[in-house]
């Protein structure tokens, strides 16, 4: 089981809003008619805290976990093993009348801003729904709360009329956003909200996120690719390969020095504009392992330039290290 990382010191005494210890998620995928299903370990021993008003960044490449991580978080999923804890509450095991109170508490936004939205409806429509479902406001009301989050995330009155196919991807993504805070949740999971976007318009909607964040006090669970976008709106990285935190600490330490061989190849991997942020290059062989059939010992190890006989055969530990969490033997001397 993956370690708690501690409290930083900007959330101290501070209760979290969302707690993941241990969190797996196996599914059971057959391989043909006669073979037996084999197990993928899709989020193996995942585990965090965090407090409102803070960003937890989850990255890595297509295929690590991270947008399962997302339907975890979200409730859309039941979690196979270990516990998930909303605004103090246990999720996991818990049952469909238990949950349907905490769904209000954790929203998400998804990466597509074209598919996310239902184009036959309104905007104003799409923004009510939400108070429709959960709470018993009068139409009145829930007009005007509609009328007001648009205000909130840029969009002007005359659009409350409008329907989606009438919109660009960025005005897209402030609808979608408005619609996650419609219930006025705790948690707002982000599953890769800007990389759709043109990159013109991808700062604009981080900003975006970050004046709701502090305005509501939310906790964003950010999932993301790029290290270039979580730069600008993380407090803490999680980096995650095949299903596992591989290495997990404040963004400035993780940022400035990378302790495992997989955060530093995404890091060179990463185009920054300032010098002082690209990685010395880590060269990676072959291509992401199938999740089916994982490496033996440590699942990099495959392609991390630094293994040896033990990381073949001896997986590692996610251990704390320098104010952070790295799951390498060989970390101390790769810094």
């Amino acid at each position: 089981m993956s370690a708690v990382p501690s409290t930083t010191q900007e959330e101290a005494g501070q209760t979290p809003v969302i707690e993941a210890a241990g969190l797996t998620r196996v599914y059971q995928v057959r391989r043909g008619i006669l073979a037996p299903p084999a197990a993928l370990h899709a989020v193996d021993g995942v585990s965090f805290r965090l407090a409102a008003g803070r960003t937890l960044a989850v990255v890595g490449e297509s295929g690590c976990g991270k947008s399962t991580l997302a339907r975890l978080a979200t409730l859309i999923e039941p979690p196979s093993a270990g516990s998930l804890k909303l605004v103090g509450r246990e999720v996991a095991g818990a049952k469909r009348a238990a949950l349907k109170p905490l769904r209000r508490h954790v929203q998400i936004v998804f990466q597509d801003p074209y598919g996310s939205l239902n184009p036959r409806r309104k905007v104003g429509a799409i923004l009510e729904e939400p108070l429709v479902i959960n709470s018993d406001l009068s139409a009145g009301a829930r007009h005007e709360a509609a009328r007001a989050m648009m205000a909130r995330v840029g969009l002007r009155p005359e659009h409350y009329e409008r329907y989606p196919h009438m919109f660009s991807g960025g005005q897209r993504q402030r609808i979608a956003i408005a619609r996650a805070l419609m219930l006025h949740p705790k948690i707002v999971v982000a599953d890769e909200p800007v990389s759709a976007l043109d990159v013109s318009i991808q700062a604009q909607v981080l900003n975006l996120l970050m004046d709701l964040q502090e305005e509501f006090r939310l906790a964003y669970l950010f999932i993301s690719h790029g290290l270039s976008v979580v730069r600008h709106i993380a407090d803490e990285v999680m980096v995650m390969y095949l299903g596992r935190t591989v290495e997990q600490g404040p963004k400035q330490a993780v940022f400035a020095t990378p302790r495992h061989p997989y955060t530093r190849a995404l890091l060179a991997a990463t185009p920054f504009v300032d010098p002082r942020l690209r990685a010395e290059r880590v060269r990676v062989k072959g291509e992401l392992p199938s999740p089916l059939d994982p490496p033996s010992g440590c699942a990099f190890h495959t392609r991390c330039p630094f293994a040896d006989a033990r990381c073949q055969a001896e997986r590692p530990a996610l251990r704390a290290l320098s104010g952070g969490l790295v799951a390498c033997h060989h970390a101390e001397r790769i810094a």
